[in-house]
C-alpha cells in the first residue's frame, strides 16, 4: 500500500471510526456506525466500501450496508440488492451507487463517505 493510501485511510478512520480490512488483493473499509436520518428502518448502520486496486486512479464504486437496512416502509432502497462482498461469507445490502464525477489527484476516500453519506441522505 502507498503512502497515499496510507495517509488517506488514517483520516477515514479518524472521521468515521472505520475499520480496515486487509487482503492480498485490496482493502476494505468498513465503518463503525454511520448514523442515519429519518426514513430508515435503522437509526445507524456499518458500511462497506472496497478500495480498488488502482485506487486513486480508480475510484471507488458501489458500497455495502447492514443486510437487514430497509425503508422505513420496509421496502428495499431503490439500486440495492443482497450480495456477497470480497471475502465475505455473508450477504450484504450492496447498494449500485457510482460516483459521476472523480478527480483522482483531489478526491480521496473521505470524499468517497461523504458521497455515500448524500446517498443515504436521499431516502428512496
Amino acid at each position: 500500500m502507498n503512502e497515499l493510501v496510507a495517509a488517506q485511510l488514517e483520516q477515514v478512520q479518524g472521521a468515521y471510526g472505520a475499520e480496515i480490512e486487509r487482503y492480498p488483493d485490496g482493502v476494505v473499509l468498513v465503518s463503525s456506525e454511520f448514523v442515519l436520518p429519518p426514513g430508515w428502518n435503522k437509526s445507524q448502520t456499518r458500511i462497506w466500501v472496497v478500495v480498488p486496486v488502482g485506487y486513486p486512479v480508480a475510484k471507488p464504486d458501489c458500497f455495502w450496508t447492514e443486510p437487514d437496512l430497509r425503508l422505513q416502509s420496509g421496502s428495499m432502497p431503490n439500486n440495492t440488492g443482497n450480495t456477497r462482498l470480497p471475502h465475505h461469507n455473508e450477504p450484504l445490502l450492496w447498494f449500485s451507487w457510482h460516483a459521476t464525477k472523480w478527480n483522482p489527484n483531489k478526491d480521496t476516500l473521505l470524499t468517497y463517505l461523504r458521497l455515500v453519506e448524500a446517498r443515504l441522505r436521499d431516502v428512496r
